[in-house]
C-alpha cells in the first residue's frame, strides 16, 4: 500500500475548498454563487476517501451514542445504507461540558460522512464494537496485566475521554492529521493529566495515554508515531518540555500513518489482513478488502 495518508487529507480539504464535497451554496443577495469548477477525482483519491468511512462510522457513533444515547440510526439513517448497529454503544455518564464537546464532534462526523458518500460513494455501515468488555481488553493489553475491574468507558467523563483517545485518534491521524477534534480530547485529558483514574489507585490519566500510544506503535509496527500527553523533554518541542498536548515529530509536524498502519491498529491484531478490534469483520472499501487475506 504505497498511497500516503497526507494524500487522502489534501484531497478532502481540496474538494471542500472548490465546494465538491456535496455542499450546497445558497443563493444570497450578500455574496456572488461559487462558480462550480470541474476538478477530477482521481481513483486513488476515491479509495482514500471511501477507507476513511470506516473510521467516520466509528466516531460518529461512539460520539453520538456516548452524548445522546442513540446514534447514526436516528440522526441520519440515510447514511447507515443498512449497515448493523454498533456492538455494545450505550450513553456514557458525562458531565455537561464534556457532553455538549462529544455532541458536537458526533454531528461532525455525521457531515464527514454525508460529505463524501455524497461525492464518491460509499458503503453500509461495517460491523463495529463499541462494547465496554472491547475497551477493557484495550487497556488490558496497553498496560500488560488486567485491571480490576475491567475499565468501562462509559462510566465517567475521564474514562470516556481516555476511550475516546483510543478511538478518534487512531483515525483521524491517518485522516487529516491536525484534525482539532484530536486537539480538544488532548487537550481536556492534559488539564487532568496527574488525576488518578479511579479505582486504579496510582494509575494516572497520564500514564493511561502514555500506554495506549505505546500499544498503538508496537500494533502498527512503524516506529514511534504515536506518544503520550507528557514525555522525556529530549522529545518535547524544541527539546524544551515535556508537555505534549500536540503529538508530533522532532519539528512539531504531525504525525502521519498510512491505510495499512491504521488497520492494524483498530484491528488489535497489528495485521491489516487479519479483523478484529473495532472492526470485527474487517473495513470495506476497496483498499480494506484488499489488505484483507480473505475476502
Amino acid at each position: 500500500m504505497a498511497a500516503s495518508a497526507s494524500v487522502l487529507s489534501l484531497s478532502f480539504l481540496f474538494l471542500i475548498s472548490f465546494g465538491l464535497v456535496g455542499l450546497s451554496h445558497a443563493a444570497s443577495e450578500c455574496s456572488a454563487p461559487t462558480p462550480l469548477i470541474d476538478i477530477p477525482i482521481f481513483p486513488t483519491d476515491i479509495d482514500l476517501l471511501q477507507f476513511a468511512l470506516n473510521l467516520e462510522h466509528m466516531e460518529a457513533d461512539w460520539f453520538l451514542y456516548g452524548a445522546l444515547g442513540y446514534g447514526l440510526d436516528a440522526v441520519a439513517p440515510e447514511l447507515v445504507m443498512g449497515g448493523p448497529p454498533p456492538i455494545g454503544a450505550t450513553k456514557a455518564n458525562l458531565d455537561n461540558v464534556t457532553s455538549a464537546i462529544m455532541a458536537e464532534f458526533g454531528y461532525q462526523e455525521v457531515g464527514h460522512l454525508r460529505a463524501i458518500k455524497s461525492t464518491v460513494g460509499g458503503f453500509p455501515r461495517p460491523v463495529i464494537d463499541l462494547s465496554g468488555k472491547h475497551f477493557a481488553k484495550i487497556f488490558d493489553d496497553a498496560f500488560g496485566f488486567h485491571l480490576d475491574p475491567p475499565f468501562d468507558p462509559y462510566l465517567n467523563s475521564v474514562n470516556y475521554l481516555l476511550a475516546s483517545y483510543v478511538i478518534p485518534y487512531v483515525g483521524l491521524v491517518g485522516y487529516v492529521g491536525a484534525n482539532p477534534n484530536i486537539n480538544v480530547i488532548r487537550t481536556l485529558l492534559y488539564e487532568r493529566a496527574n488525576e488518578v483514574v479511579q479505582p486504579y489507585k496510582n494509575l494516572t490519566v497520564a500514564e493511561f495515554t502514555a500506554k495506549v500510544s505505546e500499544l498503538r506503535n508496537k500494533l502498527a509496527s512503524c516506529g514511534v508515531k504515536d506518544e503520550g500527553l507528557l514525555v522525556p523533554v529530549s522529545w518535547g518541542a524544541e527539546n524544551k518540555t515535556n508537555s505534549n498536548v500536540l503529538s508530533a515529530n522532532v519539528n512539531s509536524v504531525a504525525y502521519k500513518r498510512t491505510p495499512a498502519e491504521i488497520l492494524r491498529i483498530v484491528y488489535g491484531t497489528g495485521d491489516e489482513g487479519t479483523p478484529g478490534g473495532f472492526l470485527p469483520k474487517g473495513g470495506d472499501g476497496a483498499i480494506a478488502r484488499g489488505l484483507l487475506k480473505f475476502a
